[in-house]
């Protein structure tokens, strides 16, 4: 039985639950997010520890923004852990996307091109030329032309995004939410069947399989209905 394209991300307030969550979910996804938080915590260490025996895909969510030399020495300290993915911010500007991917070979470099948390009404706030869409099409644009192999967005632009960049970049979306969850501090989400069905490649999940009373059973529920949507579908 192959593994849903899930990203399950390991918010967890230590080393010891992020393993526990990431032994559980393994069986039924392709992989697990590390973010910022967890990292600056426990440093290299928790790639391993999270990794565990399984060879699980490990996404670094660190969201890398700054100056291109100052990218490119952090993406080649962090290359040695060889993540399957590392984001930067796409709107570091197409120097720096290129320095981490010179950076970091055989790593795909994950471009964010709005935060899923911002609305509208922030995007004019930080002085962004909106609509959401608009601002994403381009800043998804501008990352696969400086060489990023994957792109997050949200389920609301990935059909848009997809036809922007073709069908061989990698489309991760957050704010992926089961129908009935919570969208805590998430603006812009969708349901995981909503998400695949707009051409997301990877889905990240967090608090609706992490916070369930067994994170295992949760991930292979929703593991199990991308199946039948799959099944149906074709």
């Amino acid at each position: 039985m192959t593994a849903a394209p899930i990203a399950v991300a390991l918010d967890a307030p230590d080393l010891e639950t992020a393993a526990r969550w990431a032994n559980l979910v393994t069986p039924h996804v392709s992989t697990v997010k590390v973010g910022l938080e967890l990292y600056l915590r426990y440093g290299p260490d928790v790639v391993a520890s999270v990794r565990g025996a399984s060879g699980v895909q490990v996404f670094l969510d660190l969201k890398l923004h700054d100056i291109p030399a100052t990218v490119a020495g952090a993406a080649r300290a962090v290359a040695r852990l060889k993540p399957a993915y590392l984001t930067v911010h796409a709107a570091g500007g197409t120097a720096m996307i290129r320095a981490a991917v010179e950076s970091a070979p055989g790593i795909r470099i994950a471009a964010v091109t709005l935060l899923t948390s911002l609305g509208e009404a922030d995007l004019a706030g930080i002085g962004l030329a909106g609509p959401a869409l608009d601002a994403v099409r381009r800043l998804a644009g501008l990352a696969v032309e400086a060489g990023a192999q994957a792109l997050v967005c949200s389920p609301q632009e990935a059909a848009a995004v997809r036809a922007e960049v073709g069908p061989e970049i990698t489309l991760i979306t957050p704010g992926v939410r089961p129908a009935g969850s919570a969208t805590q501090d998430q603006a812009r989400v969708a349901t995981p069947e909503q998400a695949l069905a707009a051409g997301a490649d990877l889905l990240v999940i967090g608090r609706p399989i992490t916070g369930a009373p067994d994170p295992g059973a949760a991930a292979a529920g929703i593991a199990a209905a991308l199946r039948r949507t799959a099944g149906s579908a074709s």
